[in-house]
């Protein structure tokens, strides 16, 4: 059976949320989507998710929400990590800390879709081995999945090719994020995994990385903290579709998807927000 899974980038803020509201459920109409997985870590304000979000981005149509190294930027989300079954944070955080690192999500055509997060240690928070993670987590999926996907949140592009390589043969897709910028190197490994080294961001373009771009340069050019307040325009949404085959658990297409705020057709490539916070570069 072929199954049509939508791997959505970071959603930054307010815009990210609109586009997602406004085109998600076309999109997953037009495609014949079976399931959503988005990375939310910057769904509130930039940098967080609160409980509202997360059920408004459900609402929208997303299946699974994946997080990042903001996960607990918002602590009043961390009920609903402990209690809901449709969102992870990475799994290599701590065993102590709260939330899952997988999550699993029925199809309507049954086929059941597994998410993993893990995150990055290159140039990131200080975190637990995140391929052992894989190693240790990946056997208690496929007790319960058919098909096993990833989102790797990670800063160095080589660590997350790294990973690919990790997973081909035992995951079904891989795709990056963190990085807020979308990478052409799309593509399938030899052994049936979907990769791509990030997915881009749902958000703002006309930005820095989803914020407006005259205290970003400030802040890089005299070394002083600025409110890093969200941007506004060329919104857009950025993600990949992958098809896998639910029998072989191989992926057979992979193409990378952008969607305009303003435009009524997307575009396919193959192969409650508050004060802005202080970041310090760090978004």
């Amino acid at each position: 059976m072929k199954i049509n899974i939508l791997c959505i980038g970071d959603i930054v803020g307010r815009p990210g949320r609109r586009i997602i509201a406004e085109k998600l459920k076309t999109l997953v109409k037009e495609q014949e989507v079976d399931c959503v997985i988005a990375n939310a870590e910057n769904a509130a304000g930039g940098s967080g998710l609160t409980p509202q979000i997360y059920e408004k981005l459900l609402r929208s149509g997303v299946n699974l929400i994946t997080l990042g190294d903001h996960t607990y930027r918002k602590r009043d989300i961390i009920p609903t990590l402990e209690t809901s079954d449709c969102i992870v944070r990475p799994a290599n955080m701590s065993e102590r800390a709260a939330g899952k690192g997988f999550a699993i999500y029925k199809t309507s055509k049954g086929t059941t879709v597994g998410v993993l997060a893990l995150i990055g240690r290159l140039f990131m928070k200080p975190a637990d081995c995140p391929y052992n993670a894989a190693d240790r987590i990946l056997p208690q999926i496929q007790q319960k999945a058919d098909i096993i996907v990833v989102d790797f949140h990670a800063e160095a592009t080589s660590e997350k090719v790294a990973m690919g390589y990790h997973l081909d043969g035992r995951a079904s897709v891989c795709f990056g994020t963190h990085t807020h910028v979308v990478t052409a190197d799309e593509r399938i490994f030899p052994h049936g995994l979907a990769y791509i080294t990030d997915i881009g961001m749902t958000g703002p373009h006309d930005s820095i990385l989803g914020r407006s771009v005259e205290n970003v340069v400030k802040s890089f050019r005299t070394q002083m903290p600025f409110p890093f307040e969200i941007a506004s325009r060329d919104v857009k949404m950025n993600g990949i579709l992958v098809t896998v085959d639910s029998n072989t658990k191989k992926a057979e297409r992979i193409h990378r998807i952008c969607i305009s705020a303003d435009s009524e057709e997307s575009s396919t490539y193959d192969s409650d927000d508050g004060k802005p916070e202080y970041l310090n570069n760090n978004f």
